[in-house]
């Protein structure tokens, strides 16, 4: 949202591929720069748009519903786009009481549980949210039993099932500085520890493993960055048949997304 909003002809992504794409597909008349075309996802790796197009063959073209990590590919062969923050109302938004989630199938097992919808799902994961054990999260919590366990919905069910709290990134970070409680154990990528101790430097932030850490969030260096604004390269192109059809999918979330603030906002006023 933010890089179809700026005024910037150029947008250097200090992200992985999929991350860069998306910005792409929003933002057609600028220059979208990712520093390392090696940064990738293996969550996105596990979905391609040939076997995507068989899947829905075999299930008679239900609806499609996208994670946005997933390549652009693949968002132009889908019916509505979605994040961790938003699959929930994105599904109950979908008048089909059956639909294909793709490619994690923990979050999709997640939101068929809050939605009561039958979900079909991709048996792709995320390596770093998938490694994450029931045992490691009741080992951490014995430690720290005051602490509000936050779990990303990317999480194995069985470590769902222990959080407190199941949340997106960006609802970690919104649920943290609203809350009273002072300490957490916080279950997704090791990243998200600094923006939470920064904007909380009074409370206590625990990893739920040593072992949640996304290498491919941490290839781009300050020097990787410096050669992309020097030479405006690598550069993401997305070619227009595949960029018209994805960004309808993502624009359908955006729409939904809006919808839904505005709702809430009605609300609570």
């Amino acid at each position: 949202m933010r890089a179809a909003k700026t005024s910037a002809d150029v947008i250097v992504f200090c992200g992985v591929l999929f991350m860069a794409e998306t910005a792409a597909i929003v933002s057609p008349d600028k220059k979208v720069i990712l520093p390392r075309l090696d940064a990738g996802c293996p969550l996105a790796d596990m979905v391609t748009p040939e076997a995507l197009v068989a899947k829905r063959k075999s299930l008679n073209e239900i609806p499609v519903v996208t994670y946005v990590n997933s390549p652009a590919a693949v968002k132009a062969l889908s019916t509505v786009c979605c994040t961790s923050a938003n699959s929930v109302a994105v599904v109950n938004r979908l008048g089909a009481q059956e639909v294909l989630m793709v490619p994690d199938r923990n979050l999709a097992q997640y939101t068929a549980a809050q939605t009561g919808k039958t979900i079909h799902y991709w048996n792709g994961y995320c390596p770093v949210h998938e490694h994450l054990t029931a045992e490691q999260v009741l080992s951490v919590k014995e430690k720290h039993p005051n602490a509000i366990f936050m779990a990303h919905p990317e999480c194995r069910p069985e470590v769902l099932s222990l959080a407190d709290q199941v949340l997106s990134t960006s609802g970690m970070l919104r649920f943290a500085k609203e809350s009273k409680n002072t300490t957490f154990v916080v279950g997704t990528e090791e990243g998200i520890l600094h923006p939470l101790q920064r904007e909380n430097p009074h409370k206590t932030f625990y990893e739920a493993s040593e072992t949640m850490i996304c290498q491919d969030m941490k290839r781009i260096s300050l020097t990787d960055v410096l050669h992309a604004l020097e030479k405006l390269e690598p550069e993401i192109k997305i070619p227009k048949e595949v960029r018209e059809p994805a960004f309808h999918a993502v624009q359908k979330m955006l729409d939904i997304s809006r919808s839904n603030l505005l709702s809430s906002t009605l609300e609570r006023s």
